[in-house]
This record gives structure tokens, sequence and C-alpha cells, in this order.
């Protein structure tokens, strides 16, 4: 990983765009991280954003997602999330995102998406 707090990555997957996040969403990094997804977002017709590899994620990330969930539907792209587990999917379950974004543990799940 880079010096930065947050990195990208992107590819294709089961008809899916893939965007991975590495390392912290939080204030600092929510702005470049919601320009980002916007552009990633514009040339996709679905967009999963993974957060497998995200360390760190505040209520600033949390509101990133929901910007970028709204802006996919106002553009009507479908938008799901990936986590595998650990303190990233606490946040994401606790913030009760899990009810209106679809989350998967997988990258395989998106085949059947």
């Amino acid at each position: 990983m880079s010096d930065l707090p947050i990195s990208y990555s992107s590819r294709e997957t089961y008809g899916w765009h893939l965007w991975q996040l590495r390392g912290r969403l939080d204030r600092t990094t929510a702005e470049a991280a919601w320009a980002e997804g916007e552009r990633q977002m514009s040339a996709c017709g679905k967009m999963a954003l993974d957060l497998s590899e995200l360390d760190y994620l505040s209520s600033a990330g949390i509101r990133t997602i929901l910007r970028l969930a709204n802006e996919a539907q106002q553009k009507g792209v479908s938008f799901v999330l990936e986590s595998s587990g650990g303190m990233v999917r606490e946040i994401l379950e606790t913030a009760r995102l899990d009810l209106f974004i679809t989350i998967h543990s997988s990258a395989e799940e998106l085949e059947h998406s």
C-alpha cells in the first residue's frame, strides 16, 4: 500500500465493475473517494464497491457510500457492496446499510446478482 490513507483499484468480474478501496475511508479521504467513485460509476451499468480491504470506515465514509448508492439509483446503475467480514462489515450492519444496499461476502457472489 502507498503512503496515502486510501488507494483504489478496479476490474471487471461477472459483468460487474468491481471498484476496490484499500486503507481508510474517513473524513480526510471521503471527498476524494466520492469523486473517484462518481468517475468510476460513469463508465458502467453495474458497480460493486469492494470494501474487503478497507481498514477503517467512519461516519463520513458511510455518507460517501450512501451518496454513491443514491447516485447509482439516479443514473440507473446497479450498485452493491462487497465486504467479507470484520469491523467494516459490522459497521455497515450496525448502520443498517444492509437493509437497503445488498452486501455480498465475496466477488464470486456477484455471478448470481
